[in-house]
C-alpha cells in the first residue's frame, strides 16, 4: 500500500515565545513538515495575505501562536489589537475551514475578570477588563462561529528563554538592583512555552482534532502562586541576594486592568488528549538555565 502523506503543520508567530518553542521541538518530529511563518513570511493585518498563504501551503493543522500581546499599550491600539487577535483569527479559521484543516488557536486567561474564588473552567462566563482582554476574546467567539475544526487553548503567564517575559525580567532586575517591589495580590499558574508546546505537538499528533469544532480547552503548568511567589522562585533557584517586598495592584498601577485571579482548570486538556502537566517551580527549574547561557 502506498504510504500516506505526511502531517503537515504552519505555525503563525514563529519568532514569539511559543513560536520559537515549536520549532525547538519541531526538530525531534522529522516526520511532520513544518511551515514557520514570522512576520516577513504572514503579515496578520493583510487578510489576503493570510488566505493566501494558507491556499499555497495547505496544511492539515495550523497552530495560530500570534498574537498582539502589549498588554498595557493595546489600551492605546484599539484597531490594531482587534485586527491581530480577532479579524486575522477569523481569516485564519475561514480559511483553514476552506482547505479542510484544522486549526489550534492560542487564547488567553485575560478573557475572564479574575473576581472568581475557585479555578476558571472552559464554560465560565467571560468577562474581559482590557482591550486586549476583549480582542483575544473577541478571536475565540470568530474561530467558534465559523464552524471549523480545531480547538482554542486558553494560557496564562507564559514564559521562555525566548523573548521578553517576567522571568527573564526578574532575573535581569535580580542582577542590577539591590531589592524590587513585585505584586502579590494577582494569583495564577506560570506556563513555561516549551511545556505548552509539547502539549500542543502531542494535540495534533492524537488525531482528535478533526472532531473539534472550536472547543475550548485551558492550559497551564500545575500549581498555583503570585507575581511576588514566582520572583521568589525566579531569586531562589539563581541564589540572587535582591530583596522583595510584596506590594498590591494599587500600589503599582497598570493602563490595561489584570485579572486579579487567574488560575486555570484543567482537567479537559488531560482528560481528553491524555496530557501530562508538570508542576510551574519544577518548570522553572528546568528552564531557568537556559536563561543563563
Amino acid at each position: 500500500m502506498p504510504s500516506s502523506a505526511p502531517l503537515s503543520i504552519l505555525v503563525t508567530g514563529a519568532n514569539g515565545q511559543l513560536g520559537s518553542e515549536l520549532a525547538l521541538l519541531a526538530k525531534q518530529y522529522n516526520a511532520i513538515e513544518w511551515f514557520f511563518a514570522d512576520r516577513t513570511a504572514l503579515d496578520l493585518t493583510d487578510q489576503t495575505a493570510i488566505a493566501k498563504l494558507i491556499n499555497q501551503r495547505k496544511p492539515n493543522i495550523i497552530i495560530n501562536c500570534a498574537a498582539y500581546t502589549a498588554v498595557d499599550k493595546a489600551e492605546s491600539e484599539p484597531e490594531l489589537a482587534d485586527t491581530i487577535n480577532h479579524l486575522a483569527v477569523a481569516q485564519l479559521a475561514d480559511s483553514a475551514k476552506q482547505i479542510n484543516a484544522c486549526l489550534i488557536h492560542i487564547s488567553t486567561d485575560y478573557v475572564f475578570n479574575g473576581e472568581q474564588c475557585r479555578p476558571y473552567t472552559e464554560t465560565d462566563n467571560t468577562d474581559p477588563q482590557s482591550v486586549y482582554g476583549r480582542s483575544k476574546l473577541a478571536g475565540e467567539q470568530a474561530f467558534a462561529a465559523s464552524g471549523g475544526a480545531g480547538i482554542i487553548v486558553r494560557t496564562s503567564w507564559v514564559y521562555s528563554a525566548f523573548g521578553n517575559n517576567f522571568v527573564r525580567t526578574m532575573s535581569r532586575l535580580g542582577r542590577e538592583r539591590d531589592s524590587l517591589n513585585v505584586v502579590s495580590d494577582q494569583v495564577g499558574s506560570p506556563t513555561w512555552a516549551r511545556d505548552l508546546a509539547q502539549a500542543l505537538i502531542d494535540i495534533c499528533l492524537s488525531g482528535k482534532l478533526a472532531d473539534k469544532r472550536g472547543d475550548i480547552y485551558h492550559y497551564s503548568n500545575e500549581g498555583v502562586c503570585s507575581w511576588y511567589d514566582f520572583a521568589w522562585a525566579i531569586m531562589q533557584q539563581q541564589s540572587l541576594r535582591c530583596a522583595l517586598t510584596p506590594i498590591t495592584t494599587e500600589q503599582y498601577p497598570t493602563p490595561a486592568q489584570r485579572p486579579p485571579m487567574s488560575l486555570l482548570w484543567k482537567a479537559k486538556i488531560k482528560q481528553d488528549f491524555n496530557i501530562v502537566i508538570p508542576h510551574w517551580l519544577a518548570s522553572l527549574q528546568k528552564a531557568l538555565p537556559e536563561f543563563l547561557g
